[in-house]
């Protein structure tokens, strides 16, 4: 009886450990830029098959709904090249959107990269003239992602807003293994872009309550 309640409460405790940390990374790196434009930029993963699979899926959705309400000058980029000879991340992206989700607002395709350097490189042409940025993934590497455009374009980076890729409950059975992940993935931050996540998430967290 002992051992079963030992291992609830380590599963509990796993289950909001993972919650809190991809809360925590979602709120980093992000400031509350304001402004009529806005890009809202979708990070592809590895998608050998010929349509979008799961996680291209959920990215996408999580994009849409990133769309600032009210906001006519959205432009969603989906960024991603192609895995071996298939189609590119960004075109499979873009075809769940269009014909699955029916999105009907402008979409452009940055369909070269093949890694998160790369796609941050490869659509700053398409972030110079906008208010508000928000890149969308899970969120450490949606958080990797802000990191890099801050190395590159720290100008651009002043206008990083928070996407809608982090709510309470989603993915919650898998969050500790992302958890996990998050933490090798972000184990090539620097040890100033450690520190000046930490301090935006603690700032997040003042400004909305502790919520």
């Amino acid at each position: 009886m002992r051992r079963r309640t030992g291992l609830a409460i380590a599963g509990v405790a796993a289950l909001a450990w993972g919650e809190w940390l991809n809360w925590r990374w979602s709120r980093a790196l992000v400031g509350n830029r304001g402004g009529a434009s806005e890009a809202v930029v979708v990070l592809g993963y590895r998608n050998p098959q010929a349509t979008a699979n799961l996680i291209n899926r959920w990215r996408v959705r999580a994009g849409i709904r990133s769309c600032g309400a009210g906001t006519h000058g959205t432009r969603v980029i989906f960024s991603g090249g192609a895995t071996g000879s298939g189609a590119a991340e960004a075109q499979l992206m873009a075809n769940y959107a269009k014909s699955v989700l029916e999105f009907e607002g402008t979409v452009l395709l940055e369909d070269q990269s093949a890694t998160t350097w790369e796609n941050i490189t490869n659509v700053i042409p398409l972030l110079e003239d906008v208010d508000r940025i928000k890149i969308v993934s899970q969120p450490a590497h949606a958080l990797k992602a802000r990191a890099y455009l801050r190395r590159q374009r720290p100008d651009l980076a002043e206008r990083l807003g928070r996407a809608d890729d982090y709510r309470p409950g989603e993915w919650m059975v898998v969050k500790p293994l992302l958890a996990l992940y998050g933490l090798w993935t972000l184990r090539g931050l620097k040890a100033d872009e450690r520190k000046f996540f930490l301090l935006t998430a603690a700032v997040a967290r003042l400004m909305h309550g502790g919520s």
